[in-house]
């Protein structure tokens, strides 16, 4: 049987580092728990006003999974400055996702409708993959049709679908038939399509569980809540709950 993928995010390991000026907590040790631990890969978002994870961490990170032999899931901007630094790391797995600076975590997927947006995005795909043919290329977006079946027009590997309205409306017990039936119709557009169909943003243990009971998505990056609780289990402890929970819940197909 084949299960879900866990991809942790790690940046807020950063972010109470950075709160201080200090080497510690250390990045790279989260990293190495996280993998120790059995997650599936480490996801670390270098954003252009370096507030959490700094350019230093990218290859220290990214040499750990090496070692642990597990991917690196690089999420980064579609500027020139970050698509070169992606050529020269050459990660696993990019994930191109949209930056404003006044934002507290990344507001929605990338706007590909837009067509100066979309050349935005095309541009950064095609460099990518012609300095780190290697890298595959996930698109951080909405569960809207248009704008999969416009993503499927560039030169990427998979969706990421960004869950941050169905996590606020989990939280507030409002119906979830809306989100869920979208992730459906994007799920068979894009697996159609030969395409990774991953999620992430906002989700929790509670959350996350639904999701996995539909099994539309072959991974899940989760971030903030995992550090939020190791503060109180400690981040191993928190992984390998997160994973049993994702082990209860078989693909289909």
């Amino acid at each position: 049987m084949k299960f879900a993928r866990l991809g942790v995010n790690i940046d807020h390991v950063a972010t109470l580092r950075q709160q201080r000026g200090e080497y510690y907590p250390e990045v790279m040790r989260a990293a190495e728990v996280a993998l120790a631990t059995g997650a599936h890969q480490i996801t670390i978002h270098l954003r252009e006003d370096r507030r959490h994870i700094q350019d230093h961490d990218v290859p220290t990170v990214h040499d750990m999974c090496r070692k642990m032999s597990q991917p690196l899931n690089f999420e980064m901007g579609c500027s020139d400055e970050m698509v070169q630094i992606a050529i020269k790391q050459r990660p696993e797995w990019v994930c191109l996702v949209p930056e404003k600076r006044q934002e507290r975590t990344t507001e929605g997927g990338l706007d590909v409708i837009e067509a100066a947006n979309y050349e935005r995005v095309k541009k950064a795909c095609e460099a990518i993959k012609a300095g780190s043919p290697e890298t595959k290329i996930s698109l951080f977006v909405e569960a809207d049709a248009e704008v999969l079946k416009k993503c499927l027009t560039l030169k990427a590997d998979a969706v990421e679908i960004h869950t941050g309205e169905y996590a606020k409306d989990f939280l507030n017990q409002k119906d979830l038939t809306p989100h869920l039936q979208k992730y459906k119709e994007g799920s068979a557009l894009i697996k159609a399509a030969g395409w990774g169909y991953h999620a992430g943003h906002g989700l929790t243990y509670d959350s996350l569980e639904p999701l996995l009971q539909e099994a539309y998505f072959e991974e899940y990056n989760i971030g903030h809540w995992i550090i939020a609780e190791a503060v109180f289990l400690g981040l191993g402890h928190v992984v390998k709950e997160m994973l049993t929970l994702i082990n209860k819940y078989p693909l289909k197909g």
